[in-house]
């Protein structure tokens, strides 16, 4: 439809020779030209990632509380949003209770209870989905909680949703 209305308008203007629409067709063949040409825009730098966030993609993030290390891992590496995650807790000790919840670091994003099923004595595993967030930077944190000798402990990790690096 373009090309047949660009057609016309040539077809009248060597009919015509007006200088009026002569000065209309150099117009919107230049809108034309700028509009294809490549964009010269940079890209916007990223924002810089914590580095005291986990990185899964290097390996499992880990924490030391009342002598238990506990290692999380979660796949994909990536941890995309609204996408099933697989999260993996494991533990230097055997330890009774644990239980994990996925929350919003810095936004409320509602708390996500995470339900584990225990693969070994010290290894649990468990899904969860959680929602995106308008902004590019949103920080997770899976809150971890057990019991051992009947003390509860907790520590959490943080994490960068929908990961890059």
């Amino acid at each position: 439809m373009l090309q047949l209305l660009i057609k016309r308008l040539i077809n009248v203007q060597v009919t015509h020779k007006s200088t009026v629409l002569s000065l209309f067709i150099s117009y919107v063949l230049g809108l034309f030209l700028i509009g294809c040409e490549p964009n010269s825009h940079e890209p916007q730098a990223s924002m810089a990632v914590d580095p005291s966030l986990c990185n899964f993609k290097s390996g499992p993030c880990t924490q030391s509380v009342a002598d238990v290390d506990l290692e999380l891992t979660i796949s994909p590496w990536q941890t995309p949003s609204e996408r099933p995650l697989q999260l993996v807790i494991s533990t230097s000790q055997e330890v009774s209770n644990i239980k994990v919840k996925v929350q919003g670091r810095d936004m409320f994003m509602g708390i996500i209870p995470v339900k584990l099923s225990q693969i070994d004595e010290n290894k649990h595993q468990g899904s969860l989905i959680y929602g995106s967030c308008s902004s590019d930077y949103m920080v997770w944190s899976a809150i971890v909680s057990y019991e051992i000798d009947g003390v509860e402990k907790f520590t959490s990790f943080d994490f960068l949703a929908d990961s890059e690096r």
